[in-house]
């Protein structure tokens, strides 16, 4: 529950940053969602990293698992860490 939610909050930033970049808001609010969305690329791509480190040896991800983990960032890594326990809960 707190994943989805968290996952739809991260959405709706990414929506209001790129919707500032087709039409921009007035005043020092652009700029800061600009700078908000360079920051949040850079951190993503971050994550995005560490994200391979992690789980590529453990569980066979596709390139929508990536996707994933770069728009969503630490919520889809969490989600992507219950299922690698799982997964390994079940293995003997």
């Amino acid at each position: 529950m707190l994943i989805n939610l968290g996952k739809l909050l991260t959405l709706l930033a990414w929506l209001l940053m790129f919707y500032n970049i087709a039409m921009p808001f007035g005043g020092n609010i652009s700029l800061i969602l600009n700078i908000l969305l360079g920051v949040t690329v850079m951190m993503h791509l971050l994550q995005l990293l560490m994200f391979y480190v992690v789980f590529h040896s453990v569980m066979p991800l596709k390139g929508k698992d990536y996707l994933q983990a770069f728009v969503f960032g630490v919520f889809a890594m969490w989600q992507y860490r219950q299922r690698a326990l799982a997964d390994m809960a079940n293995k003997p």
